[in-house]
């Protein structure tokens, strides 16, 4: 049985997700690519060779001839969209955020809760990057010993908007951090600090948060969206017995001029391409089987997000250490 699905959403998110069901996803199908600009919609369904093009998300969710949907819509349609998706018996990817709002994800929840099964997987695909596998590997493996620290830097080329924040780069680039540090060490976050440098120009300056583990660990989260060079996302998980990190990905180094260089991308699609294929690939096995993927994110895990970046920006705003405080794990998503 094919797996038909629809994508909402054919921006960036939107039109990478649809080449990979269309190209990478054995027993997948794009059925319908859907967005509220109707020429963007049909030049990604054109181009992915999808069987149709729509505006109406909602109708697109209730349509016969789609089983599953991935959301790549703009962040504040997440949780609707996917509350609609619930609704009509479909499993659905949600790109990262679920929402913004801690309360908006407990509806999510709640729904889902109501309905009896899990529909919701939501996209933080770096736990399916092979850096962070390795990294849970060695931890859970005792390679390391018992886990000390986490450190972690995410860096961008730039903002994506000149009114970006410091707040804005906790809820929206940390949200990454903030679940795959959880996944690995598999543990909740008890505090959160944040700070920022000063810079000698207008544009925003990176946030450093320090963070507690309930199992008492120490985890370091460096977003700088306006780092200039490039893309550099890294990580190291340090033991009482050692210590493992992330290797940049670069395919070739070049050697000239009495010097030697490597390239870094612009942005974090080439660096995350097989984390993204191995998500998806996940996600239609959810389809087919009904059985929640071992190491994906549930709709607890989004909103576990949205609790720290909530925690995170009061803290950055108030100057100081604030108290992750979250409701008990419903036994649904133990």
């Amino acid at each position: 049985m094919t797996v038909r699905i629809a994508v909402i959403g054919a921006g960036i998110m939107g039109a990478d997700h649809a080449r990979i069901v269309a190209g990478n996803l054995p027993g997948a199908a794009l059925q319908v690519v859907c967005d509220m600009d109707a020429g963007r919609a049909r030049n990604v369904a054109d181009a992915c060779g999808a069987a149709d093009a729509a505006t109406d998300p909602e109708a697109v969710i209730a349509r016969a001839d789609v089983d599953a949907v991935i959301v790549a819509s703009p962040d504040f349609t997440h949780a609707p969209l996917s509350m609609a998706c619930i609704r009509a018996g479909k499993k659905v990817l949600c790109e990262k955020p679920l929402s913004q709002s801690s309360a908006e994800c407990l509806e999510v929840m709640e729904a889902e809760q109501k309905a009896g099964e899990k529909f919701v997987q939501v996209g933080f695909m770096r736990r399916y990057d092979q850096s962070y596998v390795e990294m849970k590997q060695a931890l859970s493996e005792g390679t390391l010993g018992r886990a000390l620290m986490m450190h972690n830097f995410h860096r961008n080329v730039e903002t994506p908007a000149a009114d970006f924040t410091g707040a804005m780069a906790i809820t929206n680039s940390a949200p990454h951090e903030f679940d795959v540090v959880r996944h690995v060490l598999d543990t909740e976050y008890a505090t959160i600090s944040a700070y920022q440098p000063r810079r000698s120009d207008a544009l925003v300056a990176p946030v450093v948060m320090v963070l507690e583990t309930t199992d008492g660990q120490l985890v370091s989260i460096e977003i700088n969206n306006n780092a200039a060079y490039g893309y550099d996302v890294r990580a190291e998980l340090v033991g009482e017995k050692g210590s493992i990190a992330m290797n940049n990905v670069a395919y070739s180094r070049l050697d000239r001029a009495l010097s030697q260089s490597t390239r870094y991308d612009a942005d974090w699609r080439g660096r995350y391409a097989e984390a993204y294929r191995r998500q998806n690939h996940a996600f239609v096995r959810f389809v087919e089987t009904g059985q929640f993927p071992a190491i994906a994110s549930s709709s607890w895990d989004g909103y576990c997000a949205a609790i720290v970046a909530e925690a995170g920006v009061k803290a950055l705003q108030e100057g100081r250490k604030v108290a992750v405080e979250m409701i008990a794990k419903p036994e649904f998503y133990a």
